[in-house]
């Protein structure tokens, strides 16, 4: 795949589902790209792909850098990352001030992918952890009903992430999807909230060619009834 194009394995749908027993060998989806999101069999952690290393944030807000020749992982979203614009811009409210950056930078980006990339130091950021499925098919608003919520100050480190368009929910999270990762690789999760300390580097790039592969040989995947629960991913991405 040539950079700035989106890749993505399975279907957010499928985890609402409880489809997580299987998957492919991350070394499979990092032939794709670089730079991304996703969880790992059973949905135990967060993942994180930086710079084509890979990362698992647990339930307690730890990180362990993963062997992707040995892991599996039934849903990521990754790119090669190549910016084509890079600022620095204080983020003060978090999300909202990054939306509203992304939609300056980019405003005829509404209905094509953004690769996003912010590096500094955070004056406060809150992430979350789920520790994974309690029984085969549990469906990922359940397994999040139990994440764990972490909040630290001063922290330096990396966000990655995501904006999809509006029409591919359910496919994969509508709007910003953002995981963070601390500069020393041991704290991390998904990002509920965040505000930088002074300015911070921000790489995006706009994407619009879309790559999906689909479980083949899964029988849960093919059971699966797939249908879209738009209230559910909002509650749990958002």
């Amino acid at each position: 795949m040539a950079a700035n194009e989106v890749y993505q394995y399975s279907l957010i749908s499928a985890l609402v589902d409880g489809v997580a027993s299987n998957g492919i060998p991350i070394s499979q989806v990092l032939c794709h790209g670089d730079h991304g999101l996703g969880t790992f069999q059973n949905m135990v952690g967060e993942m994180i792909v930086l710079d084509g290393e890979v990362y698992q944030m647990k339930a307690d807000g730890s990180v362990v850098h993963v062997d992707p020749q040995t892991t599996i992982t039934p849903f990521a979203t990754v790119a090669k990352f190549r910016p084509t614009t890079t600022t620095k811009a204080n983020l003060k409210d978090g999300k909202k001030d990054l939306q509203a950056l992304l939609d300056k930078l980019h405003p005829e980006s509404r209905n094509h992918f953004l690769a996003v990339r912010l590096d500094g130091t955070f004056k406060k950021i809150e992430f979350r952890t789920a520790g994974g499925q309690c029984r085969p098919r549990e469906g990922m608003v359940d397994v999040c009903s139990r994440q764990t919520t972490h909040t630290f100050e001063g922290e330096r480190g990396t966000v990655v992430g995501f904006r999809c368009p509006e029409y591919v929910m359910g496919i994969n999270v509508a709007g910003d999807h953002l995981h963070f990762i601390s500069e020393d690789r041991e704290r991390g999760g998904h990002i509920l909230g965040f505000e930088t300390e002074g300015e911070v580097g921000v790489g995006v790039a706009v994407m619009s060619r879309f790559h999906l592969d689909l479980p083949r040989g899964d029988e849960e995947f093919d059971g699966a009834r797939l249908v879209k629960d738009e209230e559910g991913i909002k509650a749990v991405e958002g």
